[in-house]
């Protein structure tokens, strides 16, 4: 018979101080400024691929003039985020967006791509699988989980690697875990993730 698991760890509300920073610690200080209040310029342009974290930093920041997947604004929302931009400049507030490219590469109307590069523009780079590592051994122990070396190892080449990802597969193996009474253990990772159809 088997053990049926309460969701008993909730996911923790998307912060500046549960994102993994990696190589990105200088764009982390410039947000804490854009928070704060103190910051120096009038926009702040983030981009990246799919799994980077741009919409982490963004639901961690946000607020009235934060705009994520700028690519994908119609007519009416880039005219929004244009006027937007202006006005901040204007009145010396701060305006947050973030895409999938450079802003000369988005498909957007020229004058707000001149805009979105007006401001500071910061690249947010993927994690390393050390330091997804790390990510996954912290969230673990937040759980209050143990989590193997082998198993880190194991899962960092056989499932996708970006942090949302990773936590949902944190999420099955505590499931798992207390389902089946057992530690997690590389055997245990086998057959939650055969169970998967991974």
């Amino acid at each position: 018979m088997k053990q049926l698991a309460l969701g008993i760890s909730p996911r923790q509300q998307p912060t500046l101080d549960n994102f993994v920073p990696g190589a990105n610690a200088e764009l982390i200080s410039r947000l804490r400024a854009f928070q704060a209040g103190n910051f120096s310029e009038n926009i702040l342009y983030l981009w990246g691929e799919a799994g980077s974290g741009k919409s982490h930093l963004l639901s961690a920041c946000a607020g009235p003039n934060v705009v994520d997947d700028v690519e994908k604004l119609d007519e009416t929302s880039q005219i929004g985020l244009f006027n937007a931009i202006n006005a901040a400049r204007q009145s010396g507030g701060a305006v947050l967006a973030a895409g999938n490219a450079p802003p000369a590469q988005l498909p957007l109307r020229e004058d707000l791509k001149s805009r979105l590069a007006w401001g500071l523009v910061y690249q947010v780079k993927r994690l390393t699988d050390e330091e997804r590592g790390v990510y996954l051994r912290g969230e673990a122990a937040r759980r209050g989980m143990q989590l193997p070396d082998e198993v880190v190892s194991y899962l960092l080449t056989r499932v996708r690697r970006d942090l949302p990802s990773l936590a949902a597969m944190l999420d099955r193996l505590d499931r798992a875990s207390l389902e089946r009474k057992r530690p997690i253990t590389l055997p245990l990772v086998r057959e939650t993730l055969k169970d998967d159809g991974v």
